[in-house]
This record gives structure tokens, C-alpha cells and sequence, in this order.
């Protein structure tokens, strides 16, 4: 019982871990990105409007959709 126990938390450590990494990605849309978008800020020293900024984030948010359908669909007919 204490096996399954342990087993059990490595599992959602691992899984909490690698959401996180994920996470910091620099992709937009993603937190990552907004790291990303203060770093361009910080290097250009020009502040980045916020019409480009949620033009982008947009963008990549339905990008990421699609790779969300696109993956969950090959999956479904990889099983059939």
C-alpha cells in the first residue's frame, strides 16, 4: 500500500514538473512568452503596444489549439 503510495506522488511530482517547463516555454500565449515579451522590452528599451501583444498571443493561442485537435484526432484514429 505504501509503494502504490509513493508511486503515486513521484507521478504528480513528475507530471507538476514538466507542466511547469512547459510552461516557461518562450512561446506567447504561454507564460513563457510573457517573459519573453519584457525581455524584448528590456533589450530594445521600447515598449512593445499592447494591440501586437494580444495580436500575438492570439495567434499563437489558436496555433496551439490546433495543435491540440490535430494531436488528440491522430491519436483517436491511431487507436482505430
Amino acid at each position: 500500500m505504501s509503494q502504490g503510495f509513493i508511486a503515486l506522488l513521484s507521478f504528480m511530482a513528475f507530471l507538476s514538473v514538466n507542466v511547469g517547463v512547459l510552461n516557461l516555454l518562450p512561446i506567447p500565449a504561454l507564460d513563457g512568452g510573457r517573459i519573453l515579451f519584457i525581455s524584448i522590452e528590456g533589450i530594445t528599451r521600447k515598449k512593445i503596444s499592447r494591440d501586437a501583444e494580444n495580436l500575438i498571443n492570439n495567434i499563437f493561442f489558436f496555433l496551439l489549439m490546433a495543435l491540440l485537435i490535430y494531436v488528440t484526432i491522430n491519436d483517436i484514429f491511431r487507436i482505430f
